[in-house]
């Protein structure tokens, strides 16, 4: 059974996927999950007063990641929460998902690829 989402107005939710080809780093992966998920999307509201009472300060943020399970021992959480420029994160969660591929190449460690997904609720 998921987790549920903590207590917030829930705005929207942001996806993105994220990938390390070649240097095999689990954190990298979801990173580049979590800049995809935020990178294409502007939120003025929070800075504009569209929200009566509502700032930035107040935006909060609940992560969730699609990680290989043997790989989500290797996550940095505080690397990854590093992405977000700004919202306060209420919660973290890491779920089985993503994938190990191969990338048929065998100039890194091995050839496998991981895949990241996140999903990040955004309200206040």
């Amino acid at each position: 059974m998921e987790a549920p989402i903590p207590e917030m107005k829930l705005l929207f939710v942001e996806m993105g996927v994220g990938y390390d080809l070649h240097g095999q780093d689990i954190t990298a992966a979801a990173m580049r999950a979590c800049r995809d998920a935020i990178a294409s999307n502007s939120i003025p509201a929070f800075r504009k007063g569209s929200i009566p009472g509502v700032t930035s300060d107040h935006m909060k943020l609940h992560v969730k990641l699609g990680v290989p399970p043997p790989l989500q021992r290797n996550l940095d959480q505080e690397k990854i929460k590093s992405v977000f420029p700004y919202g306060k994160i209420v919660s973290f969660e890491v779920v089985n998902g993503g994938l190990v591929c191969s990338t048929e190449e065998t100039l890194d460690q091995n050839d496998e690829c991981y895949i990241v997904n996140a999903a990040v609720y955004v309200g206040y």
